[in-house]
């Protein structure tokens, strides 16, 4: 057994990529000293203090808050989208979850549209594309409004908070058979479709950001359900459901040609 005091040791089979379309390899490496309550990205942060002493490139990894806020610190471990933990991000996993002598297989987002820019870091800018296609609403500038100027129901106004809650870390697309972005994007589309300040743009922003989900390459959803069950922040496929509802009114109702709806059904 290892020695409480020093932690325990591990065994980090890591995927090492110089940059986008160079070959890459797992390559694995042992961390010794590792305390139960070291976040995994601070287990990280030791294998690059190692790695670093050895005069060896430290194994690059993104992320920011390390508060499961900004969503940048997305992994696969172990084959799991952001970890073992449920409707968790990589930066609130802890050792806790780790024995001694396990092994540990980490990965980057492996998704087409989302192209390795060096060993688990991913280029996720294809999610923020859609979002700049959804644009702006429409809102007066200058002081603030009453706090009732603009009367929203109370369920509409939640249901309109829990969208909002997505984080775009591209975890339902690395978890979609597809390769599909629809959870974020119906998350997207959702938060202001149900407030009144979303609705001049309403069907001008569908018809953009499905047509520039769909200029990424995003596959389209077959009803699996990952994309929900990874999810960080527990945004409900109800989502891409009222996403389609806006897409085919504003086929309907809007001035653009009507545009073929493909497998959204």
């Amino acid at each position: 057994m290892s020695d409480k005091k020093n932690g325990f040791s591990v065994t980090v089979r890591v995927w090492r990529q110089d940059g986008t379309g160079e070959p890459g390899r797992m390559k694995a490496y042992k961390v010794s000293d590792v305390s139960p309550d070291m976040s995994f990205l601070e287990m990280l942060d030791l294998l690059n203090e190692d790695l670093i002493k050895k005069g060896e490139k430290p194994v690059t990894v993104e992320s920011d808050c390390r508060e499961g806020i900004c969503g940048c610190c997305g992994l696969v471990v172990n084959g799991d989208v952001h970890g073992p933990d449920e409707h968790s991000t990589v930066c609130q996993l802890h050792m806790r979850r780790f024995r001694d002598g396990d092994v540990i297989t980490v990965e980057p987002w492996r998704v087409k549209s989302f192209p390795v820019l060096k060993d688990l870091v991913v280029d996720r800018s294809a999610l923020e594309r859609i979002m700049a296609a959804g644009g702006y609403i429409s809102v007066n500038t200058g002081a603030a409004p009453d706090a009732n100027a603009a009367p929203v129901n109370k369920d509409d106004a939640e249901e309109a908070m829990d969208a909002a809650a997505c984080i775009g870390c591209g975890a339902c697309v690395t978890a979609c058979p597809n390769g599909a972005a629809m959870l974020f994007t119906g998350a997207k589309i959702s938060q202001f479709a149900l407030l009144p300040q979303g609705s001049p743009e309403r069907q001008r922003r569908v018809l953009s950001m499905l047509e520039a989900m769909d200029r990424e390459g995003f596959g389209n959803c077959s009803n699996e359900y990952e994309c929900e069950a990874v999810c960080p922040k527990d945004v409900k496929v109800a989502n891409i459901a009222r996403m389609n509802r806006e897409f085919l009114l504003a086929n309907f109702f809007g001035k653009a040609e009507p545009q073929s709806a493909g497998s959204r059904d």
